[in-house]
């Protein structure tokens, strides 16, 4: 008599954990072959026999190299995006949580991995111009959008004044991120060093000169 489990519609929604797990060990793989023998090594062979499947099995996540490095860069966005879900309820809740999901950013963008593509696409090597496009479109254009998209909202909100959301959220991630990549790339700091300091200080700067307008009309 078969298991009463076994005859139970599977849940549909969400990917069941070891489909999770496949791609995530596909995204390692790809990372690792980048960051240990480039981009010309990264191929859909090397990856599944890395990752340990099918390359049947890889196929289900990607057809070809370029959609694998693409969904290795957009997994760094992916980590940090839910970060950015959560809306301020009054003005004091803007800071505190724009510093947690520019923490989050930071775990991923300023990570050993991360600095290693970075570094790798400071050089010129067969291929680096579909790397480029990939890391440009899937990690910094699609960062820069999510901070922008959460600044849309709470000015919606009303806690913060008309402003270029687009154009603010490329300015804060330029002063938070850029000099720490930058020393990171040359080395002179380790890589996933807390930025939690600078993040504060950024903000502490930043924000009274997009929250001020806001706050004084609401309290006219």
């Amino acid at each position: 008599m078969a298991n009463e489990r076994d005859t139970e519609p599977r849940s549909r929604g969400r990917p069941s954990a070891p489909e999770a797990e496949l791609r995530a060990a596909a995204v390692e793989a790809t990372l690792a072959l980048l960051l240990t023998q480039g981009y010309a090594a990264t191929t859909v062979d090397a990856v599944a026999k890395r990752a340990g499947m099918a390359k049947k099995t890889l196929y289900r996540f990607a057809e070809n190299r370029d959609a694998l490095v693409m969904q290795a860069i957009a997994s760094w966005t992916d980590a940090f995006q839910p970060a950015f879900e959560q809306d301020a309820q009054r003005v004091a809740e803007v800071q505190p949580l724009l510093e947690q999901g520019l923490r989050a950013i930071a775990q991923q963008v300023l990570s050993e991995q991360a600095v290693g593509v970075f570094r790798l696409l400071q050089n010129e090597f067969p291929g680096r111009e579909a790397m480029l496009a990939a890391y440009q479109r899937n990690g910094i254009e699609r960062g820069r959008a999510i901070v922008a998209d959460w600044l849309q909202r709470q000015q919606r909100h009303g806690w913060l004044r008309e402003l270029d959301c687009a154009q603010t959220s490329d300015l804060l991630l330029a002063m938070v991120m850029a000099e720490p990549l930058r020393q990171m790339a040359l080395g002179l700091l380790p890589p996933g060093s807390d930025i939690d300091t600078r993040i504060t200080a950024a903000l502490t700067l930043v924000l009274p000169g997009l929250v001020g307008d806001a706050t004084a009309l609401r309290n006219r």
